[in-house]
């Protein structure tokens, strides 16, 4: 019990004598992981079109219930979203709304400076979520990878032929 406390008092005057590290904020900015999990953006995809196809994940997974969504089609059958908005006074952050994302529409920025004074200027909406580009995945793209009709009968599209070798799908 005593070493632990002579450890402990050893730390504590290491780091009395150091010298502080100080950020001047305004001018450096922190340097923040890229795994950081701060605002929420909506991406494109490489076309430039949005990425979402309402399909609520994000909404239904969310703990404090801060997003909702208003879907909306499209003539050549694709979902979007007419209405996005979340209410950054409600969101925790967490991040279970971009993993939830199937089209990886969803995803957090590492841009943490959201502080305001009046809360109602923390209520996002779709506007102000959108931006240009794909976040951390540029060039993925749900309808080139999806499709956007079904114009076969179940099960004889080429993605329902089954393997030439059954083993082939093993690991």
């Amino acid at each position: 019990m005593i070493k632990e406390m002579i450890d402990g008092l050893g730390v504590t005057l290491r780091k009395l004598f150091a010298r502080p590290v100080t950020v001047q904020y305004p001018e450096q900015k922190p340097l923040v992981p890229a795994r950081y999990r701060a605002r929420i953006v909506l991406t494109r995809d490489p076309s430039g079109e949005e990425r979402c196809v309402a399909c609520y994940l994000c909404s239904s997974v969310c703990p404090t219930d801060c997003i909702t969504i208003e879907a909306a089609e499209r003539e050549d059958h694709r979902r979007y979203p007419a209405a996005f908005r979340i209410n950054f006074n409600r969101c925790i952050f967490c991040g279970l709304c971009a993993e939830a994302c199937p089209t990886l529409a969803l995803q957090m920025s590492t841009d943490f400076e959201m502080a305001e004074t009046d809360p109602r200027e923390l209520i996002y909406e779709k506007e102000d979520l959108l931006i240009d580009g794909g976040g951390k995945y540029p060039d993925y793209s749900f309808w080139d990878e999806a499709g956007t009709d079904v114009t076969h009968a179940l099960g004889q599209g080429l993605q329902d032929q089954p393997p030439s070798d059954p083993r082939a799908n093993l690991p």
